[in-house]
């Protein structure tokens, strides 16, 4: 079953390709940003780019691609749930927007780095981008966010946080701290990994924490995971969180 699953998906993405081969555009750009896509996107946006309205809105067939400064920005600065990806190349984003404004039932044309250069010259700097492994968490955050996972999340995602339930007959759920947890958010951002939980978690009452308290409890995910402590906290801002990026140890 599996092997026929996988065989569909190739036959499904050669499919694409070539379709977007005969409306004139370069296939290597297109698929440079389907990769980046399936690493950055498909967490809220799905596979398919149908998304999770009303939280996380569809791409395929939105018309509001067709504006590419907007699509640009958006994906340089974030825009409502959606975080900011400032570590993001001009060539990346150039590919990322030929794909989302050419995949699916969309077919907006092809992006030039220099359009994407273009743009981003009348957008504010983002600053440098840094790693959690650089102490961007407090100590005293990382406590308040063990007081805060165990009231909430700990029930489903363990006492250890590697996504054993402490009731049996609970089902698994995701890592949240250590190398399999590193593995899946590898080259995310915190803003990524901060709207999605926001969004999505509590999965029996969303949304029930307050921002800070989510922040918190990402501090304590990677106090957890081995990184180290520093002087300033982790601030629940979607512009600073984007410009931290979740990584093995360097």
């Amino acid at each position: 079953m599996l092997k026929i699953a996988v065989g569909v998906l190739g036959f499904i993405c050669v499919f694409a390709t070539v379709a977007v081969a005969q409306q004139g555009i370069d296939t290597v750009p297109f698929e440079q940003g389907q990769q980046l896509y399936e690493d950055n996107c498909t967490l809220c946006h799905q596979d398919s780019g149908a998304g999770d309205p009303p939280t996380f809105p569809a791409l395929s067939g939105d018309d509001q691609l067709g504006d590419l400064a907007l699509v640009v920005s958006n994906i340089r600065q974030g825009r409502g749930s959606m975080p900011p990806f400032p570590d993001l190349t001009a060539d990346d984003v150039s590919s990322l927007a030929t794909y989302i404004r050419n995949a699916w039932a969309n077919n907006f044309g092809h992006v030039t780095t220099e359009e994407v250069e273009a743009v981003w010259e009348g957008l504010e700097d983002v600053g440098q981008v840094a790693s959690i492994w650089d102490g961007v968490f407090t100590e005293a955050q990382a406590q308040r966010g063990q007081t805060a996972y165990s009231g909430a999340c700990g029930m489903c995602h363990g006492r250890r946080l590697n996504g054993a339930p402490d009731d049996p007959d609970m089902r698994s759920t995701p890592p949240l701290a250590r190398a399999r947890f590193l593995r899946v958010w590898e080259g995310k951002s915190l803003a990524t990994l901060f709207e999605y939980s926001r969004a999505t978690m509590p999965e029996s009452n969303p949304g029930s924490l307050t921002d800070d308290e989510f922040v918190d409890v990402i501090a304590y995910m990677l106090s957890v995971g081995g990184m180290r402590a520093g002087d300033a906290e982790l601030r629940p801002d979607l512009s600073s969180l984007a410009r931290i990026v979740i990584g093995q140890q360097p």
